[in-house]
């Protein structure tokens, strides 16, 4: 027998691949005998699916006598067919879903029957619509229970939640509201379920004999859990939209959704029967083109009577409003202007002491966050070299004698709406510093340059000598002429 269903599990394969080199297929050929048993029962019609399992749920519910014989067999199916009772019975026990004791004369559930028996029961208790994830939770609580959590069974897990969010988001994304209404109502009976598994992928990740695959299963479970329980607040808000776009009919108290919700419980035939006598058929003239036709009507019927009570006049004249009154134009600068007068302050104090810098962190926080970090961004206009030919604050503040650095290392504020800024100081400018020797006047430099190019005049003033016939240069002269030269170039320079 066990030949027969490895040659025609051969059949569905290609002719390169052979069975046992299939993964996947490892644990189907080794659970073999219970699978054979979920065959023998689901085998068939359905008529005769639900009579071996009626036969072998009643035949397991008694336990405090497990075995039968086959007169109490007969008795208590004594509403059945004895001719199909018998085909069930022998059915059940060719396929060892019964065990049949010769020494007894007794018939007893086989352990197989047991495990098949279980599965079902437990589907049983899940038989309402939206308890699939209810099941699903309650076999990983069973393994975590007795030290046996299948990957398999997380991934199920995380397959549903991760298909119940996309459900979720497809009834918000529709904005309809009965489709967001359903979608609340599946979340509020699988509410209880994410809980119970929320408790359980806790267990599991703080197990820490099980593998990393495992662990980052339940990770994902998590992240999905936290998920769903945040989607509570998305329908409230989604709902809430909906009833502010909600169309109410006159003072009847009824709205869109009623009318909605009243349309959806009837049949097709009695929307049908909603529609008598409402529709009527015109003659439609072959010779008239619809789409003109309906763009003139619409024009005769709606926009000339639109236009015509209209006002189109123009509106009478009126003067200029006054710009220097305007509240806005007397407090544009206003927090500039204040910021410009402290920093002028500070200028003051740093020029006359360079001990104790003014700290950032004192000086910019001030009201709120928008104004700190409106001060703190003025301060980039410090020693801007473009302000020589502007006026203004901007300008003021440019020219001020200041200069601030700021650190890399953060500061706690915790006022003015500032939790954190950048450590930095406000002082006076160090030039030896920032150039390497101090600013020079341009008449010190223009005195420098005078000086370079004094004995150029006075080689020009000197009287010239008669040149020789021969014009060769004594060794003297050619030192001096190139000193002369050397100090041209530098006064030029």
């Amino acid at each position: 027998m066990d030949a027969a269903p490895e040659n025609s599990l051969q059949d569905y394969l290609r002719a390169d691949i052979v069975a046992a080199d299939l993964p996947d297929l490892q644990p189907l050929l080794g659970a073999r005998d219970l699978l054979r048993a979920f065959s023998t029962l689901f085998h068939g019609g359905e008529e005769s699916v639900m009579v071996r399992l009626l036969v072998l749920r009643a035949i397991g519910e008694r336990g405090q006598a497990p075995d039968w014989t086959p007169q109490e067999l007969r008795e208590h199916f004594g509403y059945l067919d004895p001719v199909k009772f018998d085909t069930v019975i022998g059915r059940l026990r060719e396929n060892d879903l019964l065990l049949w004791d010769a020494q007894t004369q007794r018939y007893r559930i086989s352990p197989v029957g047991r495990q098949a028996l279980s599965a079902i029961g437990l589907l049983l208790q899940f038989n309402r619509e939206g308890d699939e994830l209810a099941y699903v939770t309650a076999q990983i609580a069973a393994g975590q229970a007795v030290g046996r959590v299948r990957p398999d069974d997380l991934q199920h897990l995380l397959s549903r939640l991760n298909e119940l969010r996309e459900d979720f988001d497809q009834a918000v994304l529709s904005g309809s509201e009965h489709r967001i209404l359903r979608a609340a109502g599946t979340l509020q009976q699988a509410w209880r379920w994410i809980e119970k598994g929320t408790q359980i992928v806790e267990e599991i990740s703080s197990d820490l004999e099980l593998d990393s695959h495992t662990h980052r299963v339940a990770q994902q479970i998590g992240r999905a859990q936290s998920a769903m329980l945040r989607q509570a607040s998305v329908f409230q808000r989604a709902l809430s939209q909906l009833d502010r776009h909600r169309v109410h009919l006159g003072a009847s108290g009824l709205s869109s959704s009623d009318v909605n919700r009243y349309l959806r419980g009837l049949d097709a035939k009695a929307l049908a029967a909603l529609a008598d006598d409402v529709l009527a058929r015109s003659a439609i003239p072959a010779f008239m083109l619809s789409p003109i036709a309906l763009d003139v009507a619409e024009y005769e019927l709606v926009e000339r009577e639109r236009e015509a009570h209209e006002d189109q006049s123009l509106p009478p004249a009126q003067a200029a409003p006054d710009t220097e009154a305007s509240p806005a134009a007397a407090t544009d600068f206003q927090f500039a202007e204040n910021w410009l007068d402290q920093l002028t302050a500070l200028a003051d104090v740093a020029a006359a002491s360079t001990d104790t810098p003014a700290q950032l962190s004192e000086v910019v926080p001030r009201d709120s966050f928008a104004l700190s970090a409106y001060r703190l961004s003025l301060l980039g206009l410090i020693g801007d070299p473009g302000a020589e030919n502007r006026n203004g604050v901007s300008a003021s503040m440019a020219r001020l004698p200041l200069a601030w650095r700021v650190d890399t290392e953060f500061e706690t504020i915790d006022r003015a709406g500032v939790a954190y800024m950048s450590r930095g100081r406000l002082e006076a400018p160090d030039y030896t510093t920032l150039h390497g020797k101090p600013p020079r006047r341009r008449a010190e430099a223009r005195d420098d340059v005078e000086d370079a190019t004094a004995p150029d005049a006075e080689t020009a003033a000197a009287p010239k000598r008669k040149p020789k016939k021969k014009s060769a240069a004594t060794p003297a002269a050619a030192p001096a002429g190139k000193r002369v030269k050397a100090t041209k170039d530098t006064a030029d320079t």
